[in-house]
């Protein structure tokens, strides 16, 4: 089987989940993913082949192109994708696409080219047509504000991803003899698309148009102990709180570790910081504050007094099965949707737009420290369900032991 995507963590880390069920179940699987060095790390270190496509989503990503650029940048992506899973997909019974619209709809390409099943997977709803929800604004392609009618706006979506990847799709798919896509959204997505989030954190509203499997999320058990000197600073003292950015580099906060290290301390807590995309350091020699790279979350948030993050799927997710509270900070695409709902949930609370200062993330901590918010936090842990991965493994299985048309839709 191959799996692919093209993005950042968050759009890799569920395919190891993935793979691994896979692997249990017997399937040889293979993953195609940007070139990143922690991205190849991660996957050999749980045996599952990487097949590099595309330039480093890291470096794609720090270097902030302008939102002109991104049909050109697509372009590229698709024709990355075109070449790289096409090797990748020979001998396949089943590819799994998922990642940026782009890259998605090249993997999709590839795969009906090659005659192979395929399935279109999403780790977040944003993306789906919904009249229950308005879709994503791409960059510097923002929808007309007196347009509040979510059917309208999702029109307004397809037209606007076909403007922005419909004609580099169209060429790639020439090229190999494909017709070309009259509407690029509703086809990545198809007809019966897979969502991989939780249903009591992402509770999906059934639409007429759209038969949508929601699996729960693809997570793989973490089982690396922590390092040694992260034990002895968490023994040393009263629980601290976590701050982290995953692959978001904080551009717009360039004091953001001067600002979460302050408030913080404000709280009179210990500070736990994650480097990450945006290079999170020390502020001074101070003994209450602690720096780590990539370890295990699913261990550590456990552990910490709450969780200061920027929104992601897979963050939002571990911290609430860790029962840990959080204040979210969201950057950009489906991060505001995560942080209202940890906001919905009483889990914690969503910081108002994207550059926290000391007032700003005092008050975000002040309200995620509280006991109230604690007990909400582990009582809606126990909600959280740890079978995604295995259950996607299964429905694919069995998929392909039926041969069942109706997976690629």
């Amino acid at each position: 089987m191959l799996l692919s995507t093209y993005g950042s963590r968050g759009d890799v880390e569920p395919l190891v989940g993935l793979a691994v069920q896979l692997r249990a179940l017997g399937a040889e699987v293979r993953v195609c993913a940007p070139p990143d060095e922690d991205f190849a790390q991660r996957l050999a270190g749980v045996g599952v082949p990487l097949v590099p496509v595309g330039p480093s989503a890291r470096a794609l990503t720090k270097a902030a192109p302008p939102s002109s650029s991104l049909p050109q940048r697509a372009a590229e992506v698709i024709a990355a994708q075109f070449d790289a899973v096409t090797a990748a997909a020979e001998g396949c019974d089943v590819l799994v696409a998922t990642g940026m619209m782009p890259a998605a709809a090249g993997a999709r390409s590839v795969a009906e080219k090659l005659g192979i099943p395929s399935v279109s997977v999403t780790f977040q709803q944003l993306t789906l047509p919904s009249p229950h929800h308005s879709p994503l604004a791409y960059p510097g392609r923002p929808f007309p504000p007196e347009v509040t009618d979510n059917r309208v706006l999702w029109d307004l979506d397809a037209q606007s991803i076909n403007a922005l990847f419909g004609e580099a799709l169209n060429i790639n798919r020439a090229s190999i003899g494909l017709p070309p896509v009259d509407n690029v959204r509703d086809y990545v997505i198809g007809d019966r698309p897979w969502l991989a989030t939780d249903p009591a954190l992402d509770p999906w509203q059934e639409t007429p148009d759209l038969h949508v499997v929601q699996t729960g999320a693809w997570i793989l058990p973490d089982e690396r102990p922590l390092p040694d000197e992260l034990v002895a600073f968490l023994e040393a003292g009263e629980p601290p709180v976590y701050v982290g950015f995953g692959s978001m580099p904080m551009r717009a906060s360039k004091d953001i570790a001067q600002v979460a290290v302050e408030a913080v301390r404000a709280q009179g807590r210990r500070v736990l910081a994650s480097r990450g995309w945006a290079d999170l350091a020390l502020i001074d020699d101070q003994d209450d504050c602690f720096v780590i790279g990539e370890v295990n979350q699913q261990a550590l948030f456990g552990r910490v007094a709450a969780v200061v993050h920027h929104g992601g799927a897979g963050t939002t997710t571990t911290a609430t099965r860790a029962g840990a509270p959080q204040v979210v900070v969201p950057q950009a695409a489906d991060q505001p949707y995560w942080a209202g709902r940890v906001t919905d949930l009483g889990i914690g609370t969503a910081h108002d737009g994207p550059t926290p200062t000391f007032e700003s993330l005092s008050a975000a901590l002040s309200t995620a420290l509280t006991p109230e918010t604690r007990a909400r936090a582990t009582a809606v842990a126990g909600t959280i369900r740890t079978d995604g991965a295995s259950v996607a493994a299964k429905l694919l299985l069995d998929a392909i032991s039926r041969e069942r048309p109706s997976m690629s839709v």
